[in-house]
């Protein structure tokens, strides 16, 4: 790969309908059961299961929000070359991951990951889904040419 491959991203709705299913039964049972223990004197366990609903409501509502590219942190674009991989978001701003890039496939073929350091010294991480490429062409490409990185 001597240039660069370029690979827009968009919404992932059926993966965000798959998130909600998953998400809001989640929330909802470790706040009901929450509330039961606090009525029932134990609030101990209450403030753990409070806590835990409240953690996970925060980290669906993130993941729901990035796949439908609503945070303008949420990359827009991917583009992959032999020495980096260049990410832009919905805010306009570009990332450059440079230094430590690593790349990590599921088992599933359903999504991978990058990390990486950027220009600045920082360390990013992101997460794409398949449902987030133009299709399935595309993911399997950009999965490919994000190997040499593994």
């Amino acid at each position: 790969m001597s240039k660069s491959e370029s690979f827009p991203l968009g919404r992932d709705r059926k993966g965000v309908l798959w998130d909600v299913m998953m998400y809001i039964p989640t929330v909802g049972g470790l706040a009901g059961v929450s509330f039961m223990f606090w009525y029932d004197g134990n609030k101990g366990l209450a403030y753990l299961l409070f806590f835990l609903a409240c953690f996970f409501f925060y980290q669906g509502l993130h993941r729901i929000l990035q796949r439908v590219v609503l945070l303008p942190s949420s990359p827009v674009e991917l583009d992959v070359s032999k020495q980096r991989v260049l990410l832009k978001s919905r805010n306009g701003e570009s990332v450059e991951l440079v230094k430590d890039l690593r790349y990590f496939s599921d088992y599933a073929g359903k999504s991978f990951a990058l990390s990486g350091m950027d220009m600045m010294g920082s360390k990013r991480q992101y997460v794409f889904h398949r449902g987030q490429f133009v299709d399935e062409v595309a993911y399997k490409k950009a999965a490919a040419a994000l190997k040499p990185f593994a």
